[in-house]
């Protein structure tokens, strides 16, 4: 059994003894802890405070949802209850209700028996590292103070997901017109969660017709839920004997998005993003906007850049982590960014992963210039990402290893705000060292313009490392 805290949330399995998972203790905790810092952070936007909640289809999230929901009652605060929701469906009905804040119920990617509580400010987006601190410290002290029987909070339930579908085709960049008259034909995997009941009816409404897998939200997960390629093999075969225009997977709480050519080759996660962001730095373009910004983490690809930079934009990369992305974004005022993992943050909308978004605006995209997708891949920069990791018998090497890599590579371009990146300019590659906050290990990614070198990279920094601890 595993909890993990960390400052964006708190996660882990369901089941066993206490502090060995995530138990009803911990969940009361934790909710209490957000409610008692919501108190310090601001004043209420109403007379009273409210808190959104919504939750993805896995089989813990009923008891979850009960436990998270009448902490809040008990903590004297209004709930707006969304059910079956998707992580930014959840995050819009923030903005929507006028509420103080939000709970996601979610585990996104990890399998059926995860379940977590990711917290959300008055903006819908993800809380900063010092307010995720400040609750981590709250819920560790164990001190309550609940409500009086008076002053008890009260249940609303409202489902946002149409409201959700709405903001999404009114964004002047999805052509909706454009997406109809193509009369695309796709293939959706939704891991039978609650990417199952939002994804269809958006594709309904642009006019595409849809070929359903595993969209029964039971949270019983036919497949491991990480839209990887090698999860998705039922999707790519789907694809090719429907002959359908393209794949499309989501996670469990549909903030990433995974596409499949319509050969049936994975279009590839890391593109999702860039080809999204092809398509508005295009249209920005045409508009006469001056120097577009772009954000992605240090750990996606180099494509991005490569895309913007075409474009005349500027890119820029942040720390990994969406809440770092976001701040980024805010700073640089970006027309789009997001992270390798196909999480696609299109401001204009709302600033957090919207896999809805994405897959409007990239059916836009491919209306607009009428290829297949496995030809317009083609036309994107080449690149490919190795991952590998560094195991530790102790956490206290990591440090010298990053400061030793830091000055191994010290005559090329080197980005330390998260771990140690080295850039190699010349040879369009690049190798990225960040401790795990979980681990003792160091993850190691690398990008080359072809996998057989960026495995070679990856392996070559590793025995480097390797051989710093003998």
């Amino acid at each position: 059994m595993t909890l993990i805290k960390s400052i964006s949330g708190i996660r882990g399995t369901i089941g066993g003894p206490a502090g060995e998972g995530l138990t009803p203790v911990d969940i009361v905790k934790f909710t209490y802890a957000y409610c008692a810092m919501l108190r310090k952070r601001k004043a209420p936007f109403g007379p009273r405070y409210k808190v959104v909640v919504g939750k993805d289809a896995r089989l813990s999230g009923d008891m979850v949802e009960q436990l998270v929901c009448g902490t809040i009652m008990a903590s004297g605060m209004d709930v707006v209850k969304c059910g079956f929701a998707s992580t930014p469906t959840t995050e819009l009905a923030v903005t929507f209700s006028g509420a103080d804040g939000g709970i996601i119920l979610t585990a996104s990617h990890n399998p059926r028996q995860w379940n977590a509580l990711k917290l959300l400010n008055e903006h819908g987006e993800f809380l900063t590292a010092e307010q995720g601190q400040a609750i981590l410290d709250c819920a560790d002290k164990g001190e309550f103070d609940f409500a009086p029987v008076d002053e008890l909070g009260t249940v609303e339930e409202h489902d946002y997901t149409d409201e959700h579908i709405d903001s999404v085709l009114k964004l002047e960049a999805v052509d909706v017109d454009a997406i109809k008259a193509a009369h695309f034909k796709v293939v959706l995997d939704a891991i039978n969660s609650v990417g199952g009941i939002i994804m269809p009816r958006l594709l309904e409404r642009l006019g595409v017709e849809c070929i359903e897998l595993n969209c029964n939200p039971t949270g019983d997960f036919a497949h491991n839920p990480e839209p990887l390629p090698a999860n998705l093999t039922e999707l790519c075969e789907t694809v090719v004997k429907e002959k359908a225009d393209l794949g499309i997977s989501v996670d469990p709480d549909v903030d990433r998005l995974a596409l499949i050519c319509e050969n049936g080759q994975p279009f590839v996660e890391e593109y999702t993003l860039v080809s999204v962001a092809d398509y508005l730095l295009g249209l920005a373009e045409k508009q006469g906007v001056k120097d577009p910004k772009t954000v992605s983490n240090l750990s996606s690809s180099r494509a991005l850049r490569d895309v913007t930079e075409k474009h005349g934009g500027t890119y820029y990369a942040s720390a990994v982590g969406e809440v770092n992305v976001t701040t980024k974004m805010h700073q640089v005022g970006a027309i789009i960014g997001g992270e390798g993992n196909g999480g696609v943050i299109y401001p204009a909308s709302h600033c957090g992963r919207d896999a809805m978004v994405g897959v409007a605006l990239f059916l836009s995209n491919l209306a607009h210039n009428g290829m297949k997708v496995s030809e317009y891949k083609k036309t994107l920069p080449q690149y490919a990402i190795a991952k590998n990791r560094i195991e530790l018998s102790d956490k206290a090497l990591i440090d010298k290893i990053l400061e030793a890599m830091k000055e191994r590579f010290a005559s090329e371009k080197v980005t330390t705000i998260d771990g140690v990146k080295v850039d190699f300019e010349e040879r369009r590659e690049w190798v990225h060292l960040r401790r795990s906050n979980t681990e003792p290990i160091i993850r190691v990614y690398s990008e080359a313009p072809t996998a057989e070198r960026a495995e070679a990279l990856g392996a070559e920094v590793v025995a480097l490392a390797n051989s710093l601890i003998g």
